[in-house]
């Protein structure tokens, strides 16, 4: 195996830990929780968490340049999921098509197939938009986890990487 498609399987394990602990931090919300919100003008705990099982999906939908309606489609087919099972669940399924298009790309498209946002000027190629949605997938699962810390949920750092 190159080394280009070993980093590849390195990140999609990160992003495996990512769905993995924040699935494990969503399975604790109660449902008196959700409209928790730590200050005016940020996300509502439902509101996080449903844009963080949505990132594999929508980053895939931009990954194929799918259009502004049709991503933002993608972003809110969860809405209506307030079950933290079902939530996890979607959040599963979601990783997992995008691990399906990202393993069907041979080396030189992940390295050269440049796809364009609807919201960017020039495309990225591949690699570089499963580096965003790898950071994007953590970035909103500590939010995630400062939102459970300041509800006073018994979490702590070392759950983030088993």
């Amino acid at each position: 195996m190159s080394g280009v498609m070993q980093i590849r399987d390195h990140l999609l394990d990160e992003l495996e830990l990512a769905a993995r602990t924040s699935g494990a931090l969503i399975s604790r919300i109660q449902a008196a929780e959700w409209n928790y919100q730590p200050q005016e003008g940020m996300r509502t705990l439902l509101q996080l968490v449903h844009h963080l099982i949505a990132i594999p999906a929508s980053d895939l939908a931009i990954m194929q340049e799918k259009t502004q309606p049709e991503v933002e489609q993608v972003e809110n087919s969860a809405q209506h999921l307030t079950d933290p099972e079902q939530l996890v669940q979607r959040l599963r399924e979601n990783v997992d098509a995008l691990k399906q298009y990202i393993l069907s790309l041979d080396e030189d498209e992940l390295l050269n197939k440049s796809t364009k946002a609807f919201y960017l000027e020039h495309g990225m190629v591949q690699i570089k938009w499963l580096i965003e949605i790898v950071t994007h997938s953590f970035h909103h699962r500590s939010q995630l986890y400062n939102y459970m810390k300041q509800l006073g949920h018994d979490v702590n750092f070392f759950m983030l990487y088993g």
